[in-house]
């Protein structure tokens, strides 16, 4: 092979005997330059002037050829990745060919990787890039996590139970359950919630004398680890024994942090140390992703080469054009600028657990300011006539497994002029490229957005008002008294001032749940979602109504939906419910507890962190003044939902 054939494809034939490229010599004046030339006939003495202007006109010529080049290098040698496709309206095609433009004219791709903060809002940006790299440097510790996997087989544990919330837990749980149990290895298991019937059935799920636990929290204070903590190593010293406990727990936190010292005093088998410079939701590729994998048996080599082809095809000298997280984000953010910031995943079965990671990822990331992406994942596809006009549609198919009925509605949506971007996923161990593109999208979306992707603050304002309410239980020994405005049937519904004047108003002179539950979903208007947040059990049985309820909203107003499970969402979607654009009718639904239980060396129990959790969250969103409804089951809640169930259909019919 002779030098130029590399760059052969970026001339045609005619082109390559113009400009005298032999296999021997290779011309490397630019082509703007060149042609300039021709213009201007014949050669002359021209140092003599505009020196300036011609050194900066063969700069960027020649900048743009090594950028095409390298482009062409790296596409002749990088091993396949997921693949991408848009289909988008003729004026949506040129709105993000423009914007693509302006992204390489400004060399955005070599300041994302430079960490240059003044790509987003010029605060803090550059202190949260370290996930960039971290796929390279998990690579360097390839053997110390497969040395985790062996001892893990050999030490004859039967499950793997995985501690956890938002980014220390969603990535773990997309590869539980893409991946099943792997045959020889134990299987994971993963806690995220505080409603106790939960946490119960979670414990008779493992057998806790054959459990390796995994407390993982990146800054080590979060509530919802430590008081899981608490717990379980209470219950795993009953089962084995003061003196062996700690052996069965290790720890995945910042180096430092006060989960670090807990795991030394307790005597942790193991300290596995997170990224500083990697927030939660940017974490699956790093210790908070790789460890729950490499604990489970997946081969977490293959996993993160597999990974790192994506790395490289979204690196600094790829055109954005061929980038594939940049022509994602690029895309998202240029269609949310034209109202279609509802972004709706369809995912073949086989990984359809990603879009939770998803919805962590763009929600939380992107929704502050009154502006950001809104995830919808979960929705059942149907007719494309009962979508609004604020929805983009993102299809991630798993090409090993395609769904021919999928294929069929996603073929449709785009025909009926839908903006459709289909994501082919190659194989399952190629969804860790997905993590890091949708890390590099997300990114990218923030920019032409405006805002700071890396930071979280209505979060923190959920934390706050959760903290203050059980401080007072422990101080107390009691939540605030609240009462109901309205209640039927063991239903009982709350609202702050401002939402209960608003609906009794609307629900007539002798409301009802039916003539409430209306008046709330009357609200809803061009461009509105409709979010369920629901603090119960995540179980089948309880999300089957929820999502009955959902579709039905969508198929009677056109209007999107979403369902979370809370206090899960909170570190995830509620982000984007409080500092997003205001565009959310929100149902809270809560629920008692018809057995609690206690939090060793704390006053409160799991229920009581639950429901000042709820409290907190409706308070944040009251005072973003959010239209939002909290209906209160009882104990009995599958009866609850019924009935909920039941009086929604009936305002939707009427």
């Amino acid at each position: 092979m002779w030098p130029g054939q590399l760059f052969e494809p970026l001339l045609d034939p005619d082109e390559v005997k113009e400009r005298s490229v032999t296999p021997t010599k290779l011309a490397t004046v630019p082509p703007d330059t060149l042609d300039a030339f021709r213009d201007h006939d014949l050669p002359r003495p021209s140092l003599g002037g505009h020196i300036d202007d011609g050194l900066s006109l063969f700069a960027s010529a020649f900048d743009r050829m090594l950028a095409m080049t390298a482009l062409r290098i790296g596409s002749a040698r990088r091993p396949a990745v997921n693949t991408i496709a848009l289909s988008l309206s003729p004026d949506q095609t040129s709105a993000v060919e423009a914007a693509l433009q302006e992204w390489q004219g400004g060399q955005k791709s070599q300041r994302l990787w430079n960490r240059d903060r003044s790509l987003w809002t010029n605060t803090d940006e550059e202190k949260w890039l370290g996930w960039l790299s971290v796929a390279d440097d998990q690579l360097a510790q390839v053997d110390a996590l497969m040395r985790l996997a062996t001892g893990v087989k050999n030490s004859g544990y039967r499950d793997v139970l995985l501690l956890g919330m938002g980014g220390s837990s969603l990535a773990p749980d997309v590869l539980r359950h893409t991946f099943g149990q792997v045959t020889g290895s134990p299987e994971l298991h993963v806690l995220d919630s505080t409603d106790p019937a939960q946490v119960a059935a979670i414990e008779r799920r493992v057998d806790l004398s054959r459990t390796l636990c995994i407390v993982s929290s990146k800054s080590g204070s979060t509530l919802e680890p430590n008081i899981f903590l608490s717990y379980f190593y209470s219950r795993v010293a009953a089962t084995v024994g003061e003196r062996d406990a700690g052996s069965r727990f290790i720890a995945i936190t910042d180096p430092g942090s006060s989960l670090e010292k807990e795991a030394g005093r307790l005597g942790f088998a193991q300290v596995f140390h997170g990224v500083p410079s990697i927030g939660g939701r940017y974490s699956a590729l790093s210790a908070f992703g790789i460890v729950p994998a490499a604990a489970m048996g997946l081969d977490v080599e293959r996993f993160l080469r597999t990974s790192a082809q994506m790395v490289n095809a979204c690196g600094a000298s790829v055109a954005a054009t061929d980038n594939p997280g940049v022509l994602l984000g690029t895309a998202l953010g240029v269609l949310a600028a034209d109202g279609r910031d509802k972004v709706t995943f369809i995912a073949s079965p086989g990984i359809d657990s990603l879009g939770a990671w998803l919805e962590q990822l763009l929600a939380e990331s992107t929704g502050k300011s009154g502006r950001g992406l809104i995830p919808v994942d979960g929705e059942v596809p149907t007719v494309p006539e009962r979508y609004g006009r604020d929805r983009v549609f993102v299809y991630l198919r798993l090409a090993s497994a395609p769904d021919s009925l999928q294929d069929d509605a996603v073929g449709a949506l785009a025909r009926a002029g839908h903006p459709v971007i289909r994501i082919g996923v190659q194989e399952p161990y190629a969804i860790g490229q997905e993590f890091f593109r949708w890390e590099i999208a997300t990114a990218v979306a923030g920019a032409h957005l405006g805002i700071n992707p890396f930071d979280q603050p209505d979060v923190e304002a959920s934390k706050v008002a959760t903290r203050a309410l059980t401080d007072e239980y422990e101080q107390a020994g009691t939540l605030p008294a609240e009462t109901p405005f309205f209640t039927e049937g063991g239903v009982a519904l709350y609202a702050d001032g401002r939402n209960h004047r608003s609906l009794i108003a609307s629900a007539g002179a002798r409301p009802t749940l039916e003539s409430v539950l209306r008046a709330h979903l009357d609200r809803l208007g061009d461009g509105d979602y409709f979010a369920q947040l629901a603090y119960i059990e995540m179980n089948e049985a309880n999300d089957a109504p929820l999502q009955q309820i959902r579709h039905a909203v969508r198929n009677a107003r056109g209007t999107a939906t979403c369902v979370g499970f809370g206090p899960r969402f909170l570190h995830s979607t509620g982000q984007a419910y409080k500092g997003g654009p205001n565009t959310g009718v929100f149902l809270q639904v809560t629920c008692g507890d018809a057995a609690d239980l206690a939090v060793p060396g704390r006053r409160f129990t799991f229920g009581v962190v639950k429901a000042a959790q709820a409290r907190g969250d409706f308070q944040v969103l009251a005072e973003r003044e959010r239209r939002a409804l909290r209906v209160h089951l009882g104990a009995d809640v599958s009866g609850g939902l019924a009935r909920l169930q039941a009086a929604i259909s009936r305002a939707l019919a009427s």
